[in-house]
């Protein structure tokens, strides 16, 4: 198949809002394509790229050579380059990786140039989330859309689920090909998600009246663990393999009294006290092989779910009867309330929030483990921050934002009539904030690079936030974490927005 295909598939994705045609030009795409290349051409619709690292990054993409004027490009060469540039390594390696990408961007059309920018940067913003994908293969092979979810959940990957349902010769054989995947130990499965509430009553209000478990919300990294007799593997949110950084979750998981399982949890550092360290310090112990760092740093295992012990596959009976079976191992679990009082919930996400932990997680008591979806059974709670902070600059949108000034650049006010950045958002824009928006910053420029846009700081931006985190990126020290917009204030002038010393006391009270 020609990139130009998925190229102008992407095109069309990201021109329209509808679930529907997004679903409908999707599955178009995927049934033309022969069978070896949809791997591929799936991973492309989804974002990503089928290597993790390929070496290039921003500055590879701020030079590109004049665009082709015809579409020569396959799916399997544009593969193969970047699996060449993935493997370079050593003297000359950059020198030669360049040299590549320049060859590969020169072939490619300028619809072609778009897509390839936005696989390399991870930003193509097509709005082709996976779970959409997972239905646009469904359709194409003409099976039940919860055929193909499961298949994708006990995998761990949509190219192979895709692969095996739409390389089979009919529907029935399609369907035959999806039945076919089991849990297997080993074999790591997409975790089950929570969608968002803004307050516990709302979460227990879209759940219903009867009882449901209100997990603490941790502050630290999600870990899936599998263990077959003496053999244990750790896998994070991603479903990458963690096993040789965390020898102490192995050791506590060999010590379960069990031959076979499947959990899921959370692991992270914690102080004496057993609060949680800050977040990075966490993360920064699961990224190092150091041994000696991990002698003195240790991460703890809690668990809040069981797919499998002992023979026994339990993604379909109900949380209650998973958390029976966890319980009974006797492993180091997530402090939970199992209630139909809202109040009695409400009361123990204040203690949960005041002991330092990131909120709750109010789960239906009698769902299924609904692997790799944002189910309705899950709802994560946590306590809203919100900043008044100041504009400082604005990047070019891309995907169906492009044409609009999208991702800002925000800073707190340093003391001396100056600002420091905080880090950038798009999220929580509207299509309206969008215009308003691209509107307003072109009256506020004072520089434009051709992709940034630096205005002048006086527009105030209500931002909502889940926490602050050092930084060695930002000047400040600190960053927003999962910052997104609520409201632009035009009643604040810049001289009012918050100050980098309250940004500092938030993250040293975090």
């Amino acid at each position: 198949m020609l990139l130009a295909d998925v190229a102008a598939t992407s095109l069309a994705v990201a021109a329209t809002r509808s679930r529907l045609a997004k679903r409908a030009l999707l599955a178009d795409v995927l049934r033309r394509a022969e069978p070896s290349d949809v791997p591929v051409v799936a991973r492309y619709l989804a974002g990503e790229l089928r290597q993790r690292r390929t070496g290039l990054g921003w500055r590879s993409l701020a030079s590109l050579p004049a665009p082709a004027d015809a579409p020569t490009l396959t799916v399997a060469e544009v593969d193969a380059a970047f699996e060449t540039m993935a493997g370079l390594q050593g003297t000359g390696s950059s020198t030669e990786r360049t040299r590549l990408a320049s060859a590969l961007f020169a072939a490619a059309t300028a619809d072609e140039q778009t897509l390839l920018r936005g696989l390399v940067s991870g930003e193509l913003r097509q709005g082709a989330l996976d779970a959409l994908l997972l239905d646009a293969v469904a359709e194409a092979a003409s099976v039940p859309p919860e055929a193909v979810r499961r298949a994708a959940m006990l995998t761990g990957s949509t190219e192979t689920v895709a692969s095996a349902a739409l390389g089979a010769p009919d529907p029935e054989a399609a369907r035959a090909a999806l039945d076919a995947f089991t849990l297997t130990v080993g074999t790591p499965v997409r975790p089950m998600l929570a969608q968002s509430a803004s307050d516990v009553a709302e979460a227990m209000a879209s759940l219903g009246p009867d009882e449901v478990v209100v997990d603490t919300k941790l502050d630290g990294i999600r870990i899936q663990v599998h263990r077959r007799d003496d053999d244990v593997r750790v896998y994070t949110r991603s479903l990458d393999d963690l096993t040789s950084r965390v020898p102490e979750i192995v050791e506590a998981v060999r010590a379960l009294p069990a031959s076979t399982l499947v959990l899921d949890g959370e692991a992270l550092v914690v102080d004496d006290a057993g609060r949680p360290v800050p977040f990075q310090d966490t993360a920064a112990r699961t990224a190092t092989r150091d041994a000696d760092v991990a002698a003195v740093t240790r991460l703890t295992p809690f668990f809040f779910d069981a797919l499998h012990v002992d023979g026994r596959d339990l993604l379909d009976a109900p949380l209650v009867d998973r958390l029976a079976a966890l319980d009974a191992l006797g492993a180091t679990g997530v402090p939970r309330l199992v209630t139909a009082d809202a109040a009695a919930a409400q009361d123990w996400f204040a203690s949960v929030v005041a002991a330092g932990q990131e909120g709750v997680v109010v789960k239906a008591a009698q769902a299924p483990y609904e692997a790799g979806r944002r189910g309705a059974a899950w709802v994560k709670v946590k306590p809203r921050h919100t900043l008044d902070l100041v504009v400082l600059a604005v990047e070019r949108g891309s995907g169906r934002r492009q044409g609009t000034l999208s991702n800002i650049h925000l800073g707190a006010r340093d003391g001396h009539g100056g600002f420091v950045m905080l880090g950038k958002t798009f999220k929580g824009m509207t299509d309206e904030t969008l215009a308003w928006q691209t509107r307003r910053f072109r009256e506020l420029e004072v520089a434009d690079d051709g992709w940034t846009v630096t205005v002048r700081p006086e527009q105030v931006v209500e931002i909502a936030f889940d926490g602050v985190q050092r930084s060695t990126r930002y000047p400040g020290g600190v960053a927003l974490r999962f910052a997104r917009v609520l409201r632009y204030r035009d009643d604040k002038p810049a001289a009012e927005a918050d100050t980098i010393e309250t940004v500092r006391a938030l993250a040293a009270g975090s």
